[in-house]
């Protein structure tokens, strides 16, 4: 039985959920801008059949392959904040294996690999690695970062467990992140390195995707709390 055969059937949260994740993939992909997001995304939670929610993703791909349709399966969705580790250590090499900042910076943002061991210098200068998106080599990898009268900050998504082993001389490494039980299947990041007048952080950071996910969690409370209101009056 197909989602289009029963268009009078209601729509449960989860369903709206998985329409929900593929405007989110849309639009991270650059197939829908903002307003149109915003625009089918309050349709979405507005929809309480199967009838309105089919036609919000009709001329969108579902993992970029075939048209999506409403499933029916009380299987949870995966999507691109962190969630499902398993497509995220991807062996091989690294997109690069070191970086320098002398009296400058240096940043690896975005979808780039980890290797095993990334080796990072900063000298009178900063530096950024962001792992939020990033894959992994190996499910354990190690970031030496050295810092001399400048700054390295390691950006870890939620899931991802840290260890902190680095040496500080009138300066210091970031250890707040440390004890937090990795996610299953996440990757252990194992800081290491050297700080002099200088400093390496660390910090815990959502995804774009998961910051989109509460913003669209609390308007849907809100239109549902409005929905309601109108419902009693």
């Amino acid at each position: 039985m197909t989602d289009d055969s029963v268009p009078d059937l209601r729509a449960s949260d989860a369903d709206r959920e998985r329409v929900a994740e593929i405007l989110r993939d849309a639009l991270a992909e650059g197939r829908l801008d903002m307003a149109e997001f915003e625009e089918r995304l309050d349709a979405t939670y507005r929809a309480r059949t199967y009838g309105e929610l089919a036609p919000i993703t009709r001329d969108l791909p579902a993992s970029g392959v075939t048209a999506p349709v409403v499933s029916l399966s009380k299987e949870p969705a995966t999507g691109p904040d962190g969630s499902d580790w398993s497509g995220r250590i991807v062996g091989g090499e690294g997109s690069s294996t070191w970086a320098v900042a002398v009296m400058s910076g240096f940043q690896r943002k975005g979808r780039w690999t980890v290797p095993r061991r990334f080796t990072c210098f900063a000298f009178w200068g900063g530096g950024e690695l962001d792992l939020r998106e990033a894959d992994f080599t190996e499910r354990e990898v190690e970031i030496n970062a050295i810092a001399i009268m400048g700054g390295v900050d390691v950006i870890v998504p939620p899931g991802v467990e840290v260890v902190v082993r680095g040496i500080g001389i009138m300066g210091g490494f970031d250890h707040r992140e440390e004890g937090v039980p990795g996610a299953p299947g996440a990757p252990r990041v194992i800081i290491t390195g050297f700080a002099l007048w200088g400093g390496v952080g660390v910090q815990r950071k959502l995804t774009r995707a998961q910051k989109q996910r509460v913003r669209e969690e609390r308007r849907r409370e809100e239109l549902e709390r409005g929905t309601e209101g109108r419902e009693l009056g």
